[in-house]
């Protein structure tokens, strides 16, 4: 299935977060704003800002939350 990237972009308004269960493989792409990203048993928490990507590499829960309003687009693998 292909998607473009205005039809999966998602609106996080500051404080804000989504939760992806199960999204290894994925990728988390900033369009625009700055957020945070956790993941299941995985110490490391990431930063992303706007144009930056990261793939989500645990299965699990993985946390989405933004510093201020953001949008992201979940890209699937």
């Amino acid at each position: 299935m292909n998607i473009e990237l205005e039809s999966a972009a998602l609106h996080l308004p500051r404080g804000k977060s989504v939760r992806v269960r199960d999204g290894a493989g994925s990728t988390v792409q900033v369009l625009e704003g700055t957020i945070w990203i956790t993941e299941e048993n995985n110490p490391r928490d990431v930063v992303l800002g706007r144009g930056q990507r990261f793939r989500l590499a645990r299965r699990g829960l993985a946390i989405v939350e933004a510093f201020g309003d953001a949008s992201i687009a979940l890209l699937p693998t």
